[in-house]
């Protein structure tokens, strides 16, 4: 939270991005998990930043859109595809708050190859569809390389149409302008530039995953927190050290 306004934290600015993407039709779904579990699951130079006491895992299906390098249009086939990822919120040794993702989950082979080449990220290629149909909205995701295989996410959610500015809880979970990242061993991060969120609440209709335990967890205990929005373009900056 942005102590002087009361309000999520400003965006950063990427004067020189390394991507364009737009980020849409995304559902948050957190779970609060033992801090001590979680930082276990860490590299050393990260420590596990809580709310409330805890230690939270996030669960993002999504459609990513308009994924391009600066000055060149996006190819219709490759530029749009349904992703979902797993995460949690930490801080490195300088105080900087951002995201370490324990898995990503991309419906492009080659994105899935991307990622994990040019970013040192855990990315996975799944059999994944996003549908919308006015409220409702259904996310699938199958797992299928690297293995093992099978991991899946079935969730429906409904919407609430009406605009919503949100609680601190929800900026914690969703206003987060940092990734982390291992590359060569060493602890890298980039930031990212987005307008704050347009949120939404949201209701769960359906859920059924195995992603959260394919990613080490243990079954989550009780129904997850809740947040959507229709999504916000997003600037990608550069590694840094």
């Amino acid at each position: 939270m942005d102590e002087r306004t009361g309000g999520p934290p400003p965006t950063p600015r990427v004067a020189r991005p390394v991507m364009h993407h737009r980020w849409s039709d995304i559902t948050f779904l957190h779970w609060r998990y033992p801090a001590a579990l979680i930082q276990s699951m860490l590299p050393p130079s990260l420590t596990v930043e809580p709310f409330d006491g805890t230690a939270w895992i996030g669960m993002t299906p999504f459609l990513m859109e308009d994924v391009r390098p600066p000055g060149l249009p996006a190819l219709p086939w490759l530029s749009r595809f349904p992703e979902t990822n797993l995460r949690t919120y930490v801080r490195d040794a300088r105080g900087r708050s951002g995201i370490w993702f324990l898995s990503l989950d991309a419906g492009r082979l080659p994105a899935a190859l991307g990622g994990r080449a040019s970013y040192g990220l855990p990315y996975f290629w799944s059999d994944m569809s996003v549908r919308i149909t006015g409220a409702l909205k259904q996310y699938r995701c199958r797992r299928t390389w690297p293995g093992p295989s099978g991991a899946r996410c079935d969730v429906d959610v409904e919407r609430d149409p009406a605009s919503w500015d949100g609680d601190e809880l929800a900026w914690f979970l969703t206003a987060r302008f940092r990734l982390f990242t291992m590359v060569a061993n060493r602890l890298a991060s980039a930031q990212i530039e987005h307008d704050p969120w347009p949120l939404r609440r949201a209701a769960l209709i359906r859920l059924d995953q195995t992603l959260l335990q394919a990613g080490g967890l243990p079954a989550p205990d009780g129904d997850p927190v809740l947040h959507a929005s229709p999504g916000v373009p997003v600037r990608v900056g550069r590694w840094s050290w």
